[in-house]
């Protein structure tokens, strides 16, 4: 849903997805003098209740020294920026979001006029798409203040350990599982490929399926020893030996997570997405799983399943995925189209670049191994509106073998650094807040009134983002999302069993990913601009003041031409 508001040279556009709610503002030239930033104001119609949103950051003059992990009321201290996120907003709700800008001095402010809009956040199971994001910031700010930094795991308290992962869930486990239940007896049968398997509530509701009279076949990864030992293991607890097809022939990995639900032998939807059956998968790292319920859609991952289950060679998979998905060319077509991995060459990754080449927006994609080479040349190019990337990690610094007669090619992280040096990126990293950046930290520092952040230990390889999507133009009337098992690399087109969608022309679909995107972007934004600030100090550098400006100085960046900051300004308002 979007909506906008306007008044006396203020606006406000709202985007809503069920759990996040995008708010952009912009000023006219006459009402940017003396503007000390934005105070939020929000009426929850479903639960009657209303107040102002909190922030973090006070100005020095009436608060300079707030405890650590203490919110404060942007109705005193406002938001100084032209976009924010409300991210505690619930499913199904209505909501009236009053945006009131501040003049004046701290110690005296003024009101401008307010502009208020009304919106409607989306019910996540209701259509043709139901997407379910994890919370997928274990060390975060709001974790510590809830559960204290332990593992939930750990904690002692049954109510609170249950209530903790329930949180870091956010809804995620309940729709596997909710999925599978389906499955209802003789009439239903349950399709499924997957990679890491280990989390036994899953296990034991693919089992209790099967008891209830239901078709239940899973096809799983035998050739990744860390994952299918763990996988071993949890399908003898489970007990569920005999519902399972060995996939280890030749796919580098099967790496997809996907079931399909059948009922009186017709598939009728389609369960898939980035998320592992793994307690890390649902409870750690960033994931998305999706539900689409399309007949079409459903029979052809039904007929990749069965092409699987025989275990096919490369020579047999790669050309019956191409003539089953083939490879794009130009624009997607409207409505939902798969792609099925392995694929005979890069065609398919090599049209992701070209279509983020095409963008005219807004790009933004998630790369949870580091930039392939192959989109890498996509992103050196400056555009008029801005790109987001977020990253697990810089890539590795290990450069590939050179062809005879030419210079070596850079490594990934050579790669990455160039991107990072465009202005029309913006890169994030997975991060978290620790002692380094001041964080809790009675001595002071920027960051010593945030709290400190633990991960939660449940994921070892992959800490912070999990999941494969990417966003075009999703502000548009025509924007296309892209998401699924793949990590748009080139082992995950050529090697391995993978699985991704492309839905154009569903702005409802593409606004839950963008509110999410930018969730998490924000969130590990935040965390790696600390990181940097953290070096600097280290190295005797000055860094920034942590607190509210107490002038229109903030404002100068979000209006500077050529400025990142004045991209996302417009790219929002």
């Amino acid at each position: 849903m979007r909506v906008r508001g306007k008044k006396q040279g203020i606006s406000v556009h709202a985007v809503t997805g069920p759990y996040v709610v995008l708010l952009g503002f912009d000023v006219s030239a006459a009402k940017r003098p003396g503007l000390l930033g934005f105070s939020i104001h929000r009426v929850d119609h479903t639960e009657d209740r209303e107040g102002w949103l909190p922030g973090f950051r006070t100005f020095a003059e009436t608060d300079p020294d707030p405890a650590p992990g203490t919110l404060v009321s942007t109705e005193e201290h406002p938001i100084q920026a032209f976009n924010w996120g409300d991210y505690t907003a619930k499913p199904d709700h209505r909501y009236t979001y009053t945006v009131r800008p501040m003049y004046g001095t701290p110690r005296e402010p003024r009101n401008g006029p307010e502009v208020a809009v009304t919106v409607e956040t989306a019910n996540e199971d209701k259509g043709t798409y139901s997407v379910h994001f994890n919370r997928g910031v274990a060390g975060s700010q709001a974790y510590a203040r809830k559960f204290g930094n332990l593992s939930p795991d750990r904690i002692e308290n049954p109510r609170r350990r249950e209530a903790a992962y329930r949180w870091l869930s956010r809804g995620l486990e309940e729709a596997i599982l909710r999925f599978i239940g389906q499955a209802r007896g003789r009439r239903f049968a349950l399709r499924a490929s997957v990679y890491e398997f280990s989390y036994l509530p899953v296990l034991e509701a693919f089992g209790k399926a099967a008891k209830r009279g239901a078709d239940v076949r899973i096809i799983y990864d035998r050739r990744t020893r860390g994952p299918f030992e763990a996988t071993e293991a949890a399908i003898a607890k489970a007990g569920i030996g005999d519902l399972m097809i060995r996939r280890e022939t030749n796919s580098a990995i099967s790496h997809n997570k996907f079931i399909v639900l059948l009922e009186d032998g017709e598939p009728v939807e389609v369960w898939s997405g980035s998320t592992n059956f793994t307690e890390g998968g649902i409870f750690g790292q960033s994931n998305v799983g999706y539900v689409i319920r399309d007949r079409g859609l459903a029979r052809r991952y039904l007929d990749y399943w069965n092409r699987l289950s025989d275990d096919p060679q490369f020579s047999a998979i790669r050309p019956a995925n191409v003539e089953a998905t083939p490879d794009p060319d130009g624009p997607p077509a409207p409505g939902i189209t798969p792609l099925f991995s392995p694929r005979s060459d890069l065609a398919a990754l090599e049209w992701y670049g070209e279509r983020m080449g095409a963008a005219g927006s807004f790009v933004g994609f998630t790369a949870a191994f580091g930039i392939s080479s192959t989109l890498a040349p996509h992103l050196l190019e400056e555009t008029p509106f801005l790109r987001f990337i977020m990253v697990e990690t810089e890539g590795t610094r290990k450069r590939a073998k050179a062809k005879p007669g030419e210079p070596p090619p850079k490594s990934q992280f050579e790669v990455f650094q160039d991107i990072s040096r465009v202005r029309s990126n913006r890169i994030a990293q997975g991060a978290i807040l620790g002692r380094e950046h001041g964080a809790d930290d009675a001595v002071g520092g920027e960051l010593h009134r945030w709290l400190q952040e633990k991960l939660t230990d449940l994921n070892f390889h992959v800490k912070y983002l999990h999941t494969k999507y990417m966003l075009l133009d999703v502000l548009s009337d025509d924007p296309i999302v892209i998401s699924g098992s793949a990590n748009f690399s080139a082992a995950s087109t050529k090697n391995n069993d993978e699985n991704m969608v492309i839905v154009r022309g569903d702005t409802e679909l593409a606004d839950q990913y963008l509110g999410e995107f930018m969730r998490l972007f924000d969130h590990f934004y935040f965390r790696d601009i600390a990181s940097r600030h953290a070096a600097k100090r280290a190295g005797g550098e000055p860094v920034a003041d942590p607190h509210l400006a107490p002038d229109d100085s903030w404002t100068d960046p979000w209006f500077e031409e050529r400025s990142g900051k004045l991209l996302e300004r417009r790219l929002f308002a």
